[in-house]
C-alpha cells in the first residue's frame, strides 16, 4: 500500500486517480446450480468487471433452525417477507465445494475471485482457497470479533456500513486497524433489498473519506445503474452490485441485480464519470475542441459581387465555418463596398473593401 487511500491487488489498484474497481455479486443468483454459477462467471468476465464476489456461509454458521418470530423476515419485506432465515440461507448459499471451481474460472478470465466470510471457519475455508482480499457485510459490521478475524490474515479488507451509525463506524475501524488490519476500504451503503434512490446517502462517500482517510466506494441495491454512476462521479473508487443472467429466471436477489449487459453498462459509465470529474475547471478550446473551431459563424460573401457593390444583408452573412471577419464586425461593414469582384462562398476579410 503506497498510501492510506490506495491499495494494490494482483491485477487492479483501488484508490483515487485509478479506474474504478467494479465488483460483481453473483450471492445466490446461482439458483443451487454451479453451472449457472460458472456461467455468471463467464458473463461476468465479459463486461469489463474487476472482481467476481461470493459469500461464503452456510445457514448454521449464520444462524440456527428455529421459527420464532425473531428467526423470520419481516413480513412487511419486499422480497423475502416472513420467511424463516434457516431456509432462506439454505437457498441463497453457495456450497462450500463449487468455491474452488468458481475462483479458478474467475482467474482464468483475469477476474479477482473473493469473498464475503461470516465465521472464523470460513475465514480459515478462504485462507486455503487464496482469496488476495475480503469483503464484509453491512450486518456484520457490529461483530467486531469477525472484523479481527479478517484483519488478522493481513489482506486488504472492504467493509460496507449499511445501517450503521459513525460511531459503529469508527468502532470497526479501530478493531480492524488493532488488529492489524492496514489495508481498508469503506462502501457507503443502503442494506435495503431493494433500497430507493432518496436513502442512498451518497454524501456518505466524502464524509467517510473524510473521516477515517480511506478509499471509500458503494454497494448499491437500488435498481438500475444511476444512482452507482453518480457514485462513481462522487469520488467512489470502488463500486458492488448484484449480478444474475437474467431476472426472469428468479432467484433470491434476482430482482434488484442486474444483467450482465447492464453491469457492462455500468463499468463504462461509472469510468466515464470518474474521468469527467477528474478532467477539473478549464476554459477555453481543448485539445479535442481546436478541430471545431473551424466551424465558429464568421462573416461570408454569399452571393457574387462587383467592385464597388455596396455590402447588404444578401450577399453577406454571418455563417459557418470561420475564417471571416467576427459576426459582431456587421455593423462596420455594411456602411462599406466592395473593393473588387468577390465569389460566393469567400470569406470576408477587411482587405475585400
Amino acid at each position: 500500500m503506497t498510501s492510506a487511500q490506495t491499495i494494490d491487488l494482483s491485477s487492479a489498484t483501488i484508490g483515487p486517480g485509478s479506474p474504478v474497481f467494479t465488483i460483481a455479486e453473483m450471492s445466490g443468483n446461482h439458483n443451487g446450480d454451479l453451472d449457472r454459477a460458472l456461467a455468471i462467471v463467464d458473463a461476468v468476465a465479459a463486461t469489463g468487471a474487476s472482481a467476481l464476489k461470493i459469500q461464503t456461509y452456510t445457514a448454521d454458521t449464520l444462524t440456527i433452525d428455529s421459527d420464532l418470530p425473531a428467526f423470520r423476515v419481516t413480513s412487511d419485506h419486499g422480497l423475502w417477507g416472513d420467511r424463516n432465515l434457516y431456509a432462506l440461507y439454505q437457498e441463497a448459499h453457495t456450497p462450500w465445494e463449487w468455491h474452488a471451481a468458481i475462483f479458478e474460472r474467475a482467474r482464468s478470465h483475469g477476474l479477482i475471485p473473493f469473498s464475503t466470510p461470516f465465521d472464523p471457519s470460513s475465514v480459515a475455508f478462504l485462507e486455503e482457497l487464496g482469496v488476495e482480499l475480503y469483503k464484509t457485510a453491512s450486518a456484520e459490521i457490529v461483530d467486531l470479533p469477525l472484523l479481527r478475524e479478517v484483519a488478522r490474515t493481513g489482506k486488504p479488507m472492504i467493509v460496507s456500513t449499511g445501517m450503521a451509525t459513525l460511531s459503529e463506524i469508527d468502532a470497526a475501524v479501530s478493531a480492524i486497524r488493532g488488529a492489524g488490519g492496514t489495508e481498508l476500504v469503506l462502501l457507503a451503503c443502503t442494506a435495503s433489498y431493494p433500497a430507493v434512490p432518496e436513502e442512498a446517502r451518497l454524501g456518505n462517500i466524502r464524509a467517510l473519506r473524510e473521516a477515517f482517510d480511506v478509499p471509500v466506494g458503494l454497494s448499491d441495491h437500488t435498481l438500475g445503474i444511476g444512482v452507482a454512476v453518480a457514485a462513481a462521479a462522487l469520488g467512489a473508487v470502488v463500486i458492488e452490485k448484484h449480478v444474475t443472467l437474467d431476472r426472469a429466471d428468479g432467484g433470491v436477489d434476482s430482482d434488484f441485480s442486474l444483467t450482465p449487459s447492464e453491469f457492462g453498462s455500468l463499468v463504462t459509465a461509472s469510468e466515464q464519470a470518474r474521468i469527467a470529474v477528474a478532467s477539473g475547471v478549464s476554459f477555453g478550446p481543448t485539445e479535442q475542441e481546436h478541430a471545431v473551431l473551424a466551424l465558429r459563424r464568421s462573416l461570408f460573401v454569399v452571393a457574387d459581387v462587383r467592385a464597388g457593390d455596396r455590402i447588404t444583408p444578401e450577399n453577406v452573412r454571418s455563417i459557418r465555418p470561420a475564417g471571416g471577419l467576427d459576426p459582431d464586425d456587421i455593423d462596420l461593414v455594411r456602411t462599406r463596398t466592395f473593393s473588387r469582384d468577390v465569389r460566393r462562398g469567400t470569406p470576408l476579410t477587411w482587405d475585400l473593401l
